[in-house]
């Protein structure tokens, strides 16, 4: 009988911290919907909920450990999208269960001639490898792409390689999603190599639309990439390949004296303070006080660069109805003759974590896209949920 008195009250306990989460969730103010620049509403299929999820049953051989891995058994989330002759294409990342950093990550890929049902391939088509990259790659693998094309048709892939102690932004193309090439590290050739070391992550490449294609487009005579995990971040590129961050100058460089003593004094120069040229950054008070990240590729529009990202809250100084360092959704709209220069911001997110099932994951309340696609007339946005699974929202409306 006390055994069955302390199940009912824990069971009671864990149905009210449900309730409780979920109308914490609902209580949010949307965006006003007056607000024309913004691409909503984005509306979640919660029947097919979700899209895509891991498979502990399919393995490959993996070059590096020379045996058989299960490669997406733990995880399945973080996907690219893309269209390719009428079909819709998600490139995910798959985290396997193996290495000293709770998993090795890889990149595979999946099709749809719906949008909705994927068929995967059942190996990955990016992955750690014996090459020139494996010192950038070992044990924490490659994550979080994101796919554009370019004029002459070859897809351009922004990923982040991972060896368990720096991310790193790097590049990759292909003529068919398949059978990819990869470049190595995206900032390698910037200021002399002197960004090598450099934190870097999630590189969202403006395009222009045709139909159901994004193609990498040049502004004032360059390619533009948004960048970043704290800030938003800038670079530019001649080639798709090699790029250089911007950069604005804080402070100028000094001369100062410094007296030593025993009437000895030295001479020394203070360098100018150089720091990267912020296009977002958090806002107190609001959903985005953390920090902020690029979703998808970024797309120009009549009203400006239409720009998805995400956005994680810091409780003491963010949105009161989020939880400490959930993640969400929202939009912004730069100019079209100054990437940098933010014309619109949405007053609030757009897209969140909001059933229990959703929830929880490897990162818990946690909604975070990085693959758009416009497909049979429609908008899908595909999206993870708390880092462990896939969904997809769907918008009839044009940009």
């Amino acid at each position: 009988m006390r055994i069955f008195i302390i199940y009912l009250v824990f069971t009671i306990f864990l149905s009210c911290q449900d309730k409780v989460q979920i109308n914490k969730m609902r209580s949010t103010t949307p965006n006003n919907l007056s607000d024309s620049w913004m691409q909503k509403p984005f509306i979640k299929n919660q029947d097919m909920f979700p899209i895509l999820k891991n498979d502990p049953t399919e393995s490959f051989f993996c070059p590096v450990l020379n045996q058989e891995v299960k490669w997406q058994e733990s995880y399945v989330f973080n996907p690219a999208a893309i269209v390719k002759d009428s079909k819709v294409y998600l490139l995910f990342r798959g985290e396997d269960l193996i290495g000293k950093y709770g998993g090795t990550s890889r990149i595979g890929i999946a099709e749809s001639n719906d949008g909705f049902n994927f068929i995967k391939r059942p190996m990955p088509i990016l992955y750690p490898d014996n090459d020139a990259f494996l010192e950038i790659e070992k044990d924490g693998g490659v994550e979080d792409p994101r796919v554009v094309e370019s004029d002459d048709g070859t897809f351009v892939m922004m990923y982040t390689a991972f060896n368990g102690h720096m991310a790193r932004l790097c590049v990759a193309t292909s003529k068919d999603l398949i059978t990819w090439q990869k470049h190595g590290l995206a900032f390698s050739k910037a200021k002399n190599g002197s960004y090598k070391n450099l934190w870097s992550k999630s590189g969202s490449i403006i395009t222009r639309q045709e139909g159901s294609h994004f193609i990498a487009t040049k502004i004032n005579g360059k390619y533009w990439m948004y960048w970043g995990e704290t800030d938003i971040y800038l670079a530019t590129s001649d080639n798709l390949i090699d790029w250089e961050p911007i950069l604005k100058e804080v402070k100028s460089g000094k001369y100062f004296t410094t007296y030593l003593g025993n009437g000895q004094y030295k001479e020394e120069y203070s360098p100018p303070q150089i720091t990267f040229k912020t296009a977002l950054t958090i806002r107190n008070g609001r959903f985005d006080s953390r920090l902020v990240e690029p979703g998808p590729q970024a797309i120009l529009t009549d009203n400006g660069i239409f720009f998805i990202y995400n956005a994680s809250n810091d409780l003491n100084k963010g949105d009161q109805n989020l939880y400490d360092g959930e993640y969400t959704i929202g939009q912004a709209l730069f100019d079209v003759k100054d990437p940098s220069s933010v014309i619109r911001r949405c007053e609030n997110f757009f897209l969140r974590a909001e059933s229990i099932d959703e929830a929880t994951g490897q990162l818990n309340n946690a909604a975070f896209t990085e693959g758009l696609v416009y497909f049979n007339n429609k908008w899908l946005l595909y999206y993870v949920m708390s880092e462990a699974k896939i969904g997809v929202a769907i918008c009839d409306l044009q940009l």
